[in-house]
């Protein structure tokens, strides 16, 4: 069962994946994208850190900014494949763009980042929440990087949906089903 959680900033998006995961399994591993490269972000990581040891529930928490398709492929090969919550598929897609960037065949790569990691999400056979950020209700960004970035997060975010068995819009910290709401054509 693969799940997606979308939603703004600080809509609790990350909080309600994490509750969905503990609902429907006993333990999980927490795949952290984040990189700390300030002091604000190692603050940020270590509350996130502490917050999820307040339950009695096991976490293994595994960083992991660039190779996730590679470590979702790790799983599938195991005896049993763990159930993951992946927190978050945007940074990641920032991560993957910032090492690609400048590359003359950069968009190619990001496209085929994101095309594997799809693949992964489709064929993982563990129970895998994932998270995201929604971005297609900003502004338009100024410069030329962060408009690629808005487009890729989109492109990722449509593929992944499409092949998650349930996607959540989450907005002031109530998450809504939007897959079985879905209106077909």
């Amino acid at each position: 069962m693969s799940v997606l959680v979308t939603g703004g900033a600080r809509s609790g998006k990350s909080s309600f994946a994490e509750r969905w995961i503990m609902a429907h399994t006993d333990q999980a591993v927490y795949v952290a994208t984040a990189q700390a490269f300030d002091q604000e972000m190692k603050e940020r990581i270590a509350l996130h850190q502490e917050q999820r040891n307040q339950n009695d529930f096991t976490w293994r928490t595994v960083e992991e900014p660039l190779r996730l398709s590679e470590l979702l492929q790790s799983w599938h090969s195991g005896p049993e494949a763990p159930a993951v919550l992946v927190d978050c598929l945007t940074l990641w897609l920032s991560n993957v763009i910032l090492a690609v960037e400048g590359q003359q065949d950069m968009e190619l790569r990001i496209r085929e980042a994101v095309d594997t990691l799809v693949e992964q999400i489709k064929t993982y056979p563990g129970p895998l929440v994932l998270v995201t950020n929604e971005v297609g209700d900003g502004v338009v960004p100024e410069y030329a990087l962060g408009r690629l970035f808005r487009d890729y997060a989109g492109i990722l975010n449509q593929s992944v949906a499409r092949v998650c068995d349930q996607v959540f819009l989450v907005t002031v910290g109530i998450p809504v089903e939007l897959k079985s709401r879905e209106y077909r054509l």
